[in-house]
């Protein structure tokens, strides 16, 4: 079975990863893609910095700087992944890379607003109504912003499958 990871380096996203060891360790058998989506360089960017490749190497940069703690919990575990960092509009980008990747679900954590607002982030919204596969969405909870491990075990979590 593969899994996609998507991360954005937020405590939420690394959540869903440490959501995904506890699931290998009680008896999964899976490898993971770890997807990291990159917005495309703004209209001030470009006229500012004037070198596609230099954006380019930025949002790289950006990008393989979010996915290290993702990669760090996943190699420490033993758990064989991929790490796949492009840039793209986030919800459509990583619907597509889970097809692209062949992924049988998704697993991510979600910036929401809780009762006052949208119950989900936009981008978790998206990829749920529009993912082939099923999707498992890591609640979020009271998350430090420097508070990155040592996740207690009953994080919550939700699952939907294509709609």
């Amino acid at each position: 079975m593969k899994i996609m990871l998507p991360v954005d380096g937020s405590p939420l996203s690394l959540e869903a990863v440490h959501h995904a060891i506890r699931l290998v360790r009680d008896g999964l058998r899976a490898e993971f893609v770890i997807a990291n989506v990159q917005e495309p360089s703004s209209l001030y960017e470009m006229m500012v910095v004037h070198d596609p490749d230099a954006l380019q190497r930025m949002a790289l940069e950006a990008g393989q700087h979010q996915v290290a703690g993702a990669a760090t919990l996943l190699d420490e575990a033993g758990i064989a992944h991929e790490v796949e960092i492009v840039s793209g509009e986030p919800a459509n980008t990583l619907v597509d890379l889970a097809e692209n990747f062949q992924c049988n679900a998704i697993i991510m954590g979600a910036h929401g607003e809780g009762e006052s607002g949208a119950a989900l982030g936009t981008v978790a919204q998206s990829v749920l109504r529009h993912s082939p596969v099923p999707v498992m969405i890591v609640r979020p909870r009271e998350v430090e912003a420097t508070e990155v491990g040592g996740l207690d075990e009953d994080a919550g979590a939700g699952v939907s499958g294509p709609q």
